[in-house]
């Protein structure tokens, strides 16, 4: 995230998460005395007053929803990165403590100083106050659904795949995995595994991983056979990745492939999905982590099979911790990396950056300040709940370290590879090793963004 100074940051966002949660505090103790004497939220005296606000709040909204340049330039200097981050710091623990005239009265004076069009900073916070603004509204609220609008399918679809083609973001994940999961079909070769694979994804997201991992098994020149059973939202999606992938298939003369598209509601059917014997099972976890009720279910069924190998892949921004509050601050780190990530990928005024933006990460943003799981009881790290259901750690090979970092030279204009540990860096897209070579991170600057680790059946 670009600002000042990251440490001077890390110490104004610690005291100003302090400052508004001091209950007491002498700014909290006047706001809520004028509050009070202003109105009742709970009066029904005071409701015109409550509307009122909702509207002129959704009135500054749609003026920052304006696309204007002009105006994202007259705001280069009223909206600081600390100031912002502290004003949404502000609203959030309002809405915390459900102190929703005091959050709105915020979110009025925040809107007009953000835009989609401005800096990093300007750009994330202007999605989470989005966020927090439906939080306020509730799905009850006639307004819910406007300002929660869902992207079209074929604007998730665009928005996916130019983050995809633009950083390596996604390329880091899906490639790590691949060279992972061709390793470990080639050392089960030793043990005659008949030249035959089979993957199960578990989020089989429009299919964009499995092109390379295609092309890789049919370089040897011998025959191959790949079986790929892939979960995914819809019927549709499951249709025209399978459409792609057997055309891109057809190319390759010595590979026999075969897809199986299944629904994600379907998922506890993995356990019969091993029909064929002397094959190397592998299952795909990327990007599928959802709450740990789901997962253990799916880990006890991925167990069952006994696979060669399981690659997990995991944001490092998907909250874990129970408190709003803490799970906030975390997401935001998250994103405002991501988003500043974006400069170095595309130029502030694109449209293509909006876009993402807009039709991806906003609609992550929204979704996670929005989520009915916020109370989820923490139950510790993926890393515990892989080895509380039988699964230890592979070291990952200095081949997946290469080719990571070939990647970033190849896709980001400002790439700086991690020193040594403890070393000073400048910016940048990074890889780095963790847990003694078990896992391997995607980094912007000091943040991380991703994990892969792999895992086999112990």
């Amino acid at each position: 995230m670009v600002m000042e100074d990251r440490d001077e940051e890390e110490e104004h966002l610690n005291l100003s998460l302090a400052i508004v949660t001091d209950p007491n505090g002498e700014n909290s103790r006047k706001r809520k005395r004028k509050l009070l004497n202003i109105c009742n939220p709970l009066n029904p005296s005071h409701e015109g007053y409550f509307e009122g606000k909702i509207f002129k709040l959704l009135q500054v909204r749609e003026e920052m929803l304006k696309l204007d340049h002009k105006r994202s330039k007259g705001l280069a200097e009223n909206g600081k990165g600390l100031h912002l981050i502290h004003s949404l710091l502000i609203i959030a623990t309002s809405v915390d403590k459900n102190n929703m005239n005091s959050a709105l009265e915020n979110l009025i004076q925040l809107y007009p100083t953000v835009t989609l069009m401005g800096d990093s900073v300007q750009r994330v916070v202007a999605h989470f106050a989005d966020g927090l603004f439906a939080r306020i509204l509730t799905p009850k609220s006639p307004f819910y659904d406007m300002v929660m609008k869902e992207p079209t399918t074929e604007q998730q679809f665009l928005a996916f795949t130019s983050l995809y083609r633009v950083s390596p973001y996604y390329q880091f994940a899906h490639f790590t995995a691949n060279q992972a999961i061709i390793e470990a079909f080639e050392k089960d070769q030793e043990t005659n595994n008949n030249r035959a694979l089979h993957v199960i994804d578990f989020n089989v997201s429009y299919g964009f991983q499995w092109p390379s991992l295609i092309q890789s098994l049919s370089q040897s020149g011998k025959r191959v056979s790949l079986r790929l059973t892939g979960y995914g939202r819809s019927l549709e999606e499951l249709q025209e990745t399978e459409a792609r992938l057997v055309s891109f298939a057809k190319g390759f003369c010595n590979l026999v492939f075969e897809f199986q598209g299944l629904l994600r509601s379907s998922s506890k059917l993995i356990i019969n999905q091993r029909e064929k014997k002397n094959e190397t099972v592998a299952v795909n976890l990327v990007f599928h982590l959802s709450n740990f009720m789901e997962m253990s279910q799916t880990l006890k069924s991925v167990h069952s099979l006994k696979p060669s190998i399981v690659i997990l892949v995991e944001q490092e921004g998907n909250p874990r911790v129970r408190n709003f509050l803490s799970r906030f601050m975390e997401s935001l780190h998250y994103f405002a990396a991501m988003f500043d990530s974006l400069d170095d990928c595309l130029p502030q005024e694109s449209t293509e950056r909006l876009s993402i933006e807009r039709n991806h990460l906003g609609k992550e943003i929204k979704a996670m300040i929005n989520s009915e799981n916020l109370d989820e009881e923490n139950k510790g790290t993926w890393k515990n709940m892989m080895e509380r259901h039988g699964f230890g750690g592979m070291k990952l090979s200095s081949k997946c370290l290469i080719q990571a970092k070939l990647l970033l030279k190849v896709r980001t204009h400002n790439y700086c590879p991690l020193p040594c540990e403890g070393e000073n860096t400048n910016g940048g897209f990074r890889v780095f090793q963790r847990d003694e070579g078990k896992a391997l991170s995607l980094g912007w600057q000091d943040r991380c963004l991703l994990t892969a680790s792999a895992w086999q059946c112990v």
